[in-house]
């Protein structure tokens, strides 16, 4: 599943089959770049998930996942353990990842 792969990847750092932080985007959501940024800019291992461009039972599963979690399914979303975020939030993004003990 290369393709998958492309789109569905650990960024910043590799990480285990399930990472703490993961970032639900859009290839042209600037809110979403905006939260990529703003997690690598500060060395935080996260995973990408673009939702955009899975297909089939992949994509199926993800937002179905999403919408437990988000009902809106709007984007960015960022979990980050237990917690979710929608949109970006810096403040909101900072006190989950320092909430957070990896």
């Amino acid at each position: 599943m290369a393709e998958k792969e492309s789109f569905d990847r650990m960024t910043t750092h590799e990480a285990d089959e399930n990472p703490a932080i993961i970032l639900y985007s859009l290839q042209t959501c600037s809110h979403c770049k905006a939260v990529k940024q703003f997690l690598e800019e500060r060395g935080i291992p996260f995973r990408t998930i673009y939702v955009d461009m899975l297909v089939g039972d992949d994509r199926n599963d993800t937002m179905r996942h999403l919408r437990r979690i988000n009902p809106s399914v709007s984007f960015p979303t960022l979990t980050v353990g237990k917690t979710a975020i929608v949109g970006f939030k810096k403040a909101a993004i900072a006190a989950a990842i320092d909430a957070f003990s990896f």
